[in-house]
């Protein structure tokens, strides 16, 4: 299955498969925030409006430098998961071999 093209210029296609072995991985700073929220979410039990609107008060941006909303922190932590998910059943993924008989012929052309 070929996915959109990565890069308009050259027009080049990735598999899921290759999309996910060459994909970026989170920055520092992207870890950090997830793992802000996660703890936020799950242990102190906030809701995604109280996390979004103590992230702005800290003045703690997304990463494309805008402020937060629920929606945003909701899908921090959506994304995370599915990307998790993704990249375990796909990495995990086994096929079977299958041996077959070679055989190189050598052709002579006068």
């Amino acid at each position: 299955m070929y996915l959109y093209p990565t890069n308009s210029f050259t027009k080049k296609r990735y598999t899921k498969r290759q999309q996910i072995i060459y994909q970026k991985g989170y920055t520092k700073r992207q870890q950090i925030i997830y793992l802000l929220i996660h703890h936020l979410h799950d242990r102190e039990g906030w809701g995604y409006k109280k996390i979004s609107q103590w992230l702005n008060k800290s003045s703690i941006l997304t990463h494309t430098g805008k402020n937060w909303f629920s929606s945003s922190v909701i899908s921090v932590l959506k994304r995370k998961h599915e990307r998790d998910l993704m990249n375990q059943q796909i990495k995990n993924q086994h096929f079977s071999s299958m041996v077959s008989k070679f055989e190189v012929n050598y052709y002579i052309f006068d």
